[in-house]
């Protein structure tokens, strides 16, 4: 059963590269790193009901259980090449249904890996609990990958996209809503969309990046932590989705924006000077990008509210181990 579930994958998830010297059927895969590339590798682990809710369809779960590992990769300024995955399915689904799931999955999968010319070559399934692992590696010229550190007082913060939009997607899927603005939310909880275009035109420009998982007020205080500086965050600039804006008041939008996370976004901090050359560069990628504050000196991430008061979040991220 497990190497027919293997072959129902390889078939659905097939892409040619001259860098996988052996793919999947052996022992452990043979790839080549180009000259002059350093490898960048990313893994992220997916469980029912903690990272998707229970009845999430299997090809969004495939998609996304790529998406957010290639977001890693945007967010280092690197070109994605391959890809293994380890998938727990549950014991308690019958082998025609575990099949199905599994078609489901690979198309989703391969759907988004496809665009990318990401190459799976390699993995694992097993039983247990639904849960997916994806490892994803990608190249990226030696010494121009982008990272957290490097943040410097006067830098102006930005962040691609719209924030708050796949917290509120899920709030409203526990809510059952179903019209076309709800939909749109819940497509960017299922389907978010890694800024990968968005990571290579940043190299060289940007001082310090990473994709917005846990919450911008989180993931922007991880920056902070990294560079040994403070931000100071505007909450009138963040970007938000007409969606968002038409379902939820201002004050839960603003919320959602700063702390809901699952965006996979990347946040970022350029010189102020530079600022208005990258938005220019980052709308003509189709993505754009928002000025929402600056750096300082200091420590952590201060939010000031359109009176010129600061806030006090109710919470600044998601925490995957909180009650």
């Amino acid at each position: 059963m497990e190497f027919r579930l293997i072959d129902r994958i390889r078939e659905r998830t097939a892409q040619g590269r001259e860098d996988v010297r052996l793919g999947i059927g052996d022992d452990a895969a043979l790839l080549a790193v180009p000259p002059g590339m350093e490898l960048a590798a990313a893994v992220d682990t997916l469980v029912e009901g903690v990272h998707f809710p229970v009845g999430t369809a299997p090809a969004d779960i495939g998609w996304k259980a790529l998406a957010v590992n290639l977001s890693d990769l945007a967010a280092m300024g690197a070109t994605p090449a391959w890809a293994l995955l380890a998938l727990t399915l549950p014991d308690t689904l019958a082998p025609a249904a575990r099949e199905a799931f599994v078609d489901g999955f690979a198309d989703g999968f391969a759907a988004l890996a496809g665009s990318q010319r990401l190459a799976l070559v390699g993995g694992d399934t097993t039983r247990g609990p639904l849960a997916v692992s994806v490892t994803v590696h990608g190249f990226v010229p030696a010494g121009q990958a982008l990272l957290r550190a490097g943040a410097r007082v006067g830098d102006a913060v930005l962040v691609t996209g719209t924030l708050g939009d796949a917290a509120a997607g899920l709030a409203l899927w526990q809510r059952a809503e179903s019209d076309a603005r709800a939909a749109s939310l819940v497509a960017r909880l299922n389907r978010p969309t890694p800024r990968l275009a968005a990571g290579l035109a940043l190299r060289g420009h940007a001082n310090a990046c990473i994709d917005v998982s846990d919450g911008l007020l989180a993931d922007l205080g991880h920056i902070c932590a990294a560079s040994g500086v403070g931000a100071e965050i505007e909450a009138a600039l963040l970007p938000r989705s007409s969606a968002l804006l038409g379902l939820f008041d201002d004050a839960a939008a603003r919320d959602l924006a700063l702390s809901g996370g699952d965006d996979y976004e990347l946040c970022f901090t350029v010189p102020a000077a530079r600022a208005t050359e990258v938005q220019a560069d980052l709308a003509r990628l189709g993505c754009g990008a928002t000025r929402i504050g600056r750096i300082v000196a200091g420590e952590g991430v201060r939010v000031r509210d359109a009176d010129g008061g600061w806030l006090e979040p109710s919470r600044r991220g998601w925490d995957h181990f909180a009650a």
